[in-house]
């Protein structure tokens, strides 16, 4: 079971596993309703490296991002269902818009991101190579998505 970490732990686990020798991978999400694409991408983000971070967007920055009555889910419990998942080591909670300040802090080998992106989409590809770092396109097809879900639910309540 991944473990969910302060920024501050978060930045000595990574640099304990760097010193061993291990590679990083870094993702990120909403995680709103977690659905079969979730999953996928982050199955196949940690199979990019020998640990995968997984950074969670915070209560504002989801609400900011999708909406009024998102997220569904407080970010807490978004975190423990994403840490329970099988490859997952570590999970942060981020306020901030976007990945860049955490990329820049960790500088994880790899960042990974879904294939509703492209290696020239990414809004972090200029941060990564800035490192050295590369970017990932990982996970299926961008067939799942938690409006669809809710929508699908709404529809069915009805």
């Amino acid at each position: 079971m991944g473990e969910i970490l302060s920024r501050d732990e978060l930045i000595q686990r990574v640099a304990r596993d760097r010193a061993a020798g291990r590679s990083v991978a870094f993702a990120n999400g909403c995680f709103d309703l977690l659905h079969v694409g979730h999953i996928r991408y982050l199955q196949s983000a940690a199979a990019e490296a020998d640990r995968l971070i997984v950074a969670i967007n915070d209560d504002q920055s989801v609400r900011t991002l999708k909406g009024e009555g998102r997220p569904v889910l407080a970010a807490a419990h978004r975190a423990e269902l994403v840490a329970a998942l099988r490859g997952v080591d570590y999970v942060v909670i981020f306020p901030e818009p976007t990945v860049g300040p955490l990329l820049e802090t960790l500088m994880p080998d790899v960042h990974c991101k879904g294939t509703d992106y492209t290696l020239d989409t990414v809004p972090e590809r200029d941060v990564v190579r800035g490192y050295g770092g590369r970017v990932a396109i990982v996970g299926d097809p961008k067939d799942h998505s938690t409006r669809d879900l809710l929508a699908r639910i709404a529809h069915e309540g009805t």
